[in-house]
Parts: C-alpha cells; structure tokens; sequence
C-alpha cells in the first residue's frame, strides 16, 4: 500500500507545492497530470502481466521461469517506457484543439513533455517491482518509493520556488523533481535486485541475449487487457477532467484538488489489490481453491474498511482539504463539493480494483476488461456529461456519473470473483480426488 501510495504521492506533492504559485499552474499541473495517467496507468497495467506470473512460479518452486520472467521484463518494460514517451510527445500537438483555457495549454504543455520523459525510468522501476513483489518482497520497493518523494519534495522546493541558487522554474520545475527521483528509484531498485541474496538465483536473468519472442506472450496476455482496464477507468477521469476545463480554470483547479485526494486513497486500496494479486496467485500455484476464496474476501473485507474510514475522514473534512492547496473562495468552494461525493464512491472504488486484482492472480482479465469498458465509457462519462452539461448540475453533476461509473465495474467485478473463485475451487477438488 505505501508503495502504491508513493506513485500518486508524487502529484499531490507537485499539485500542493504549485498551488501556491496560483491556480493557473494549479489548472495546467491538473491538465497535464490526468492526461499523462491514462498512459502511465497504462504502462503500470502492463507491468502488472509480470507479478500473477512470478507469483504462481515461486508457488511452483519454478526457478527457472522466475528467471525467464524477470529477464523478459526487463525488455518488455523499458521498451513500452519508450513508446510511451513517443506517443505522449506526439499527443502533446493536439493539445490546442481540445478546448482548454489558453493559458493552461500554455502553461502545462512543457510541463506535460517533463514528466512523459520519466515513464522511461518509472516503467524500468516497475518491472523489478513487480518481479519482487510476485516473490512477496515488498518492504524494499516501500523505501525506495518513499525516499523518491522525499527527494521530489526537495527538487520542489529547489526548482518551482528558486532556492538555494537554483532557477526559479514554477511548473517546470516541479517536472524536474519528478523526474529526477524517479531515475533514482530505478536505479535504487535494480541494485536492490542484483544485490539481494534471495534473488541471487535469478542474476542469468541479465543476459539479454537469450531472449525468445515466445516469452512475451504470457506476459502480454495479462498485461496489455490489465493496462486497458486502467485506460478505461482513469481514461474516464482524464475525460472528466477534460470536461472541467469546459466549465473554466476554476473548475478544473477543482477538479485537481479532489482527484489528488481520490487518487490517494484510490492508490492505497490498489496496493491491497497487489497483495490480492500476489496471494491469490500463490494459491493458483498450488492449485488450493478454498484458500483463494478466502484470500480473495480478505481483500474485499479490508479495502472495505479502509475506504469507509477514508470516506469519513473526507466528507468530515471537505471544507478543510482545499485550503492545503489555494486560498481562491471560489476554487474551495467547487471542490468541496466534489470532495463529498468523491466520499460517497469511496466503497465503490476500492471493490472495484480489489476485485480486478484478485482477478488478475487468476489470469482473468478479459471479462474484467469488457466490465470496465462498459461502466465507466458505456455509463459513467454519459453520465457526466448529462448531468453536468444538459441538467446544468456542473462540476458535482460530472462527478456523479463517475460515481455511477464505480459502482457499476464495483458490483460486476465482485460478482464475477466469486463465480470464477467457485469454479476454480470445484476443479482443484476434483483433480485431486482423481
């Protein structure tokens, strides 16, 4: 969860520290942020086709394909870290046309080309996470992720503000720090791998010359439908987000404000999802059906009270939360509204990504991804333009049909877990009886 947390950290830290600098930089860091998440939840999608993987080979004891795994990652990762960078510099052309304040396209468009540059190393970082935590490691990847913000908060306060000598950059500068800390957690990570012990095994994973096309198939095969689902959920963020900027800058700093809170609790309940993915694969391994059930409701059970607890602390706190990031009355208004729904969809969010990952571990994802298409393109962006636009409800109307969106994949994922989970226990039962 707190390795989750630090991706997402990231933002907030850059959203709170260029808030001060007005909510023009504000409305162009939100611009940029929700459009870069649909390529970097991408990206992180398809990295996750590595740990499902890894998880049922250490539950094997299959040493060997662990090392596989790893070594084709390791290619596969830092390759689509490229494309990505390609793609988002191609993007970035269409920018004037999407109908945003001048001045926010102007302003995020540099800013935007900064932290594209940094999915490269980010993607290198994630393949080696979720290699290490397929073998259930995970407190090293916390402390590298948590020793990159504090050092992005730093570069922050180096570069956006102009201190100790450094340019002043504004929203520049808080690319930089991004980037910057995110070459350091790739860096930090790939020597955590070569170095530990435990992973001393898998070291022929570095020669990259006994690579076979072949190897990228089961990877792919969870990971690009994984990156979709993300593309569809945060794809309908991004497009509210787009929405907002139809309705002024205010709006849209708004919008930024209570989708970095949402984006916080959203990325923790994602890290019991990880552990879901990880444990229920282990169970996929040694083909043991009732304890994957029971791995599969402990997810549920606790993401549940966790985003409860968030809900309360969000709805109690609404009128607090954006003061953290502007002082404009307006701009706190708008977005302590949508901090309260954002309250009520909290249950909804953490069903829905917990049970995309138990569903994962299963190497189910093509059901799953069909789910997410519908709820949030088929029901939820509809929504939010009808209610935000033909009942004039605005910015809380636009929220509301994400809040539809939700609880629509929320119900359909959990629904589609216990039915898979039934059958898989059904089966092992019976290989073992024969």
């Amino acid at each position: 969860m707190l390795s989750q947390l630090g991706h997402i950290m990231v933002g907030i830290a850059d959203s709170i520290m260029v808030g001060q600098i007005g909510p023009v930089p504000l409305a162009a860091a939100s611009f940029a942020n929700n459009f870069l998440g649909v390529f970097l939840m991408f990206g992180i999608g398809l990295s996750y086709g590595i740990t499902p993987l890894v998880a049922q080979a250490d539950g094997q004891a299959d040493t060997s394909k662990i090392t596989r795994l790893l070594r084709h990652g390791i290619l596969l990762c830092g390759g689509s870290g490229v494309l990505l960078f390609v793609l988002l510099f191609g993007v970035s052309f269409l920018f004037p046309f999407m109908r945003q304040p001048e001045e926010v396209v102007q302003l995020g468009t540099p800013y935007f080309l900064i932290i594209a540059s940094s999915l490269i190393p980010l993607m290198i970082f994630q393949n080696f996470r979720q290699f290490s935590e397929g073998m259930s490691v995970t407190k090293p990847t916390m402390y590298i992720t948590i020793a990159a913000n504090l050092v992005n908060v730093f570069f922050n306060y180096l570069l956006i503000y102009g201190k100790l000598g450094f340019p002043e950059l504004g929203l520049n500068g808080a690319g930089w720090a991004t980037f910057i800390s995110r070459v350091l957690m790739a860096f930090g990570l790939y020597f955590f791998v070569i170095k530990y012990e435990r992973f001393k095994a898998f070291r022929a994973a570095f020669q990259l010359s006994k690579i076979k096309a072949d190897f990228f198939k089961p990877m792919l095969k969870i990971g690009l439908p994984s990156g979709i689902q993300f593309v569809f959920e945060v794809g309908a963020f991004a497009m509210a987000s787009i929405m907002m900027g139809w309705l002024g800058a205010n709006a849209l700093a708004a919008h930024q404000i209570a989708i970095s809170l949402v984006s916080l609790s959203y990325m923790m309940a994602s890290g019991i999802s990880a552990a879901s993915t990880v444990r229920v694969g282990n169970q996929m391994g040694i083909k043991d059906g009732v304890n994957l059930k029971r791995v599969g409701n402990t997810s549920f059970l606790m993401s549940l009270v966790f985003m409860a607890c968030c809900a309360i602390v969000f709805i109690g706190f609404s009128n607090f939360f954006p003061t953290l990031y502007v002082e404009e009355r307006e701009v706190i208004g708008i977005a302590s509204t949508l901090i309260i729904v954002a309250g009520f969809f909290q249950l909804s969010d953490g069903v829905q990504v917990v049970g995309l990952g138990s569903l994962r571990g299963m190497s189910d994802v093509k059901i799953p991804t069909i789910i997410t298409l519908i709820a949030y393109w088929g029901l939820a962006i509809p929504a939010s333009y009808v209610l935000g636009f033909i009942f004039e409800l605005g910015p809380e109307g636009i929220w509301y049909g994400l809040l539809i969106g939700l609880t629509v994949a929320a119900i359909a994922l959990f629904v589609r877990f216990h039915r898979l989970a039934r059958i898989k226990s059904l089966s092992f039962s019976e290989n073992e009886k024969s």
